[in-house]
């Protein structure tokens, strides 16, 4: 016991991590438990009748990102939905969390270096499954002289969404840190002579903050949201094959909607 309280490897993987890895962990719990919550809703719910409350939000968002992901990457790509919500619901949550005091994960770098990975990861995966052998002719044209350069190429999309979403937490921690302190110090010197002690410093920041925080939580975290999933979608269908390339077919519903599916393959 003497050996594990002065510090194991254990110890030191899980006690010093930042705290905002593991505000992505309980981010990561609450994703978890409201997909539970609505797998249960979902079960219950009559899929003929019309969706109130909860349930008629999740289908909102739910078939936004299909005809998002549908519009942006192709019929071919809609598979791919289940990833973007859940990787968008991550992110937004991510900013949301702000709001009430906690530190946002993507201010630190190894957390918008995996949201990248993944997504590289997938537009790899793309290209080798619509290329087969020929995907490892980029590295090597139009000479095999290129091979180093066009490796440096293959990094260039994990290094743009990192830093972008990396940069832009960045920036948004910075200014409302610097808020913060302007206040903090225009708090002490109007109301130092009236109230004693660190009191004096926090009567401003509640006035002016909360509206800063709406910008910089809730309306850029749906901005970065939205770009990060948008490019993700870009870099992947660039890997796949063009729209009039696709074999789709029209069919026709119960109700007489027409949908667009893809066509089986030979």
């Amino acid at each position: 016991m003497k050996v594990l309280a002065e510090g194991t490897w254990f110890d030191k993987f899980l006690f010093e991590l930042p705290g905002e890895i593991y505000v992505s962990f309980i981010i990561v719990f609450i994703v978890l438990i409201l997909g539970i919550i609505i797998s249960i809703k979902a079960r219950k719910t009559d899929p003929f009748a019309k969706p109130k409350g909860l349930m008629n939000a999740v289908e909102i968002l739910v078939s936004g990102v299909d005809n998002l992901t549908e519009s942006a990457m192709g019929p071919r790509f809609k598979s791919l939905s289940p990833y973007f919500l859940t990787v968008g619901i991550f992110i937004f949550l991510n900013f949301m969390i702000g709001l009430v005091g906690l530190p946002t994960p993507t201010s630190v770098l190894v957390v918008p270096l995996v949201l990248s990975l993944m997504t590289v990861i997938l537009i790899h995966a793309t290209s080798i499954k619509y290329s087969g052998w020929g995907y490892f002719k980029r590295y090597t044209e139009p000479v095999i002289a290129f091979l180093p350069m066009n490796l440096i190429s293959q990094v260039a999309p994990l290094i743009s969404l990192t830093m972008r979403l990396f940069g832009n937490t960045v920036a948004g921690w910075a200014i409302m840190g610097l808020v913060y302190w302007a206040l903090e110090m225009l708090s002490t010197a109007i109301f130092g002579g009236l109230i004693a002690g660190g009191a004096a410093s926090i009567w401003l920041a509640p006035l002016i903050t909360p509206w800063l925080h709406l910008y910089f939580d809730l309306f850029s975290g749906f901005i970065q949201t939205y770009v990060f999933m948008m490019l993700s979608m870009m870099f992947i269908s660039q890997e796949g094959p063009d729209d009039d390339e696709v074999p789709t077919k029209e069919i026709t519903d119960k109700a007489g909607n027409k949908i667009t599916i893809l066509a089986k393959e030979n």
